[in-house]
C-alpha cells in the first residue's frame, strides 16, 4: 500500500516560485493522484488556500477526499467527501486531535488489509 506526504521541500519551493504558494499541494495531487486514490487533507483553520486547492484538484480527478479541519471549517468546509471538524480555538489541541484521528485511520486500514497482523 503506497502512501506519500506532500511535503517535498524542493517541490514546494519550485511550485511556489513558478505557480504560487496556493498551488503547492494541488500540483502534487495532479501529478500523483489517480481515480480512486484517497487524499487526506489537514487544515487547522480550514482557511489554507493551498489545502483547499488540493481538495478541489482531487475532486476534479475523482479522488476520494477526507478533510480534517479545525475551528468552523473555514473555506474548506463542505468541499470534501468526508470531513472531520474539530471545533475549538487552540491550534495545538486541534492538531493533536488530527494526529490522533490519523493514527486511528491508519490502524483501521491496516486491520482491514492485513488482519493477520492483529
Amino acid at each position: 500500500m503506497a502512501a506519500i506526504a506532500l511535503m517535498d521541500p524542493a517541490h514546494i519551493t519550485c511550485v511556489a516560485n513558478d505557480f504560487g504558494y496556493n498551488s503547492i499541494f494541488s500540483r502534487s495531487v495532479e501529478a500523483l493522484g489517480r481515480k480512486g486514490d484517497v487524499l487526506i487533507a489537514l487544515s487547522t483553520s480550514g482557511n489554507s488556500v493551498n489545502v483547499k486547492e488540493a481538495i478541489l484538484k482531487a475532486t476534479e480527478i475523482e479522488l476520494i477526499t477526507i478533510a480534517l479541519l479545525g475551528r468552523d471549517g473555514g473555506l474548506t468546509k463542505g468541499l470534501s467527501d468526508h470531513e472531520i471538524l474539530i471545533r475549538g480555538q487552540s491550534s495545538d489541541r486541534i492538531q493533536e486531535v488530527h494526529m490522533f484521528i490519523l493514527h486511528i485511520l491508519t490502524e483501521l486500514v491496516e486491520r482491514r488489509l492485513f488482519p493477520e497482523l492483529y
